[in-house]
């Protein structure tokens, strides 16, 4: 399994599996998780992909999309901001240049390749680490994020505890929760699973570091 990043110049060379995106998450979030979600054709999209974001897609060796997660600079338009604001302490965000959103993960669990015994599926590790190298690469040191509790668990599983920015509120049915997650080599290290390989560093570089 490999990380792939699709930043906006690369929309139309991966049109395909931007298209297989879009509907892992109206599968994910629309019908096993019965989101309040826009679907239209199959597929899941908002308001926040429309900005320009840059998409981390964990591909299997078939090139079937297993995980997905959209990253924002929250110095820009944020879902968490604009649309979960009651999630924040303050009612709003503290950004910086160092800071990145992350929103719209979800990982096919249902996958056999990547099934461990107690382990979390090396989708979902594979894409932890994705989206911690892509934020190092790029100068963020902090990601921020809206979530359930669930995911929350499965954060702390995995050796990458998030801090909370809010206490837990109930959206639509679920339980969310607000907060920052470190992009740092530790993190990066904690998470990575065998085999990890991605379009973001050469060989031996921070891959080569675990």
């Amino acid at each position: 399994m490999r990380i792939l990043v699709v930043s906006p110049d690369l929309y139309e060379r991966h049109r395909s599996l931007l298209t297989q995106m879009h509907r892992l998450r109206a599968l994910i979030f629309g019908s096993r998780l019965s989101w309040d979600v826009e679907i239209a054709a199959a597929e899941e999209r908002d308001e926040y992909d429309a900005v320009g974001p840059t998409y981390i897609l964990a591909v299997d060796a078939t090139d079937r999309v297993a995980g997905c997660a959209r990253l924002l600079p929250a110095l820009g338009p944020t879902m968490l901001e604009r649309t979960f604001p009651t999630l924040l302490a303050t009612g709003a965000l503290a950004a910086h240049m160092g800071m990145v959103e992350s929103s719209r993960f979800c990982v096919d669990t249902s996958l056999e390749a990547g099934r461990g015994g107690g382990q979390l599926h090396q989708a979902t590790l594979t894409m932890f680490a994705g989206i911690i190298e892509w934020s190092m690469t790029n100068g963020y040191s902090e990601i921020v994020t809206a979530t359930d509790l669930r995911f929350e668990r499965i954060l702390k599983r995995a050796g990458w505890p998030m801090r909370r920015l809010g206490e837990p509120a109930a959206i639509g049915n679920t339980t969310a929760v607000a907060g920052i997650l470190p992009a740092d080599r530790t993190s990066f290290e904690r998470v990575l699973p065998a085999g990890y390989r991605s379009t973001l560093a050469p060989e031996n570089d921070i891959r080569g570091a675990a």
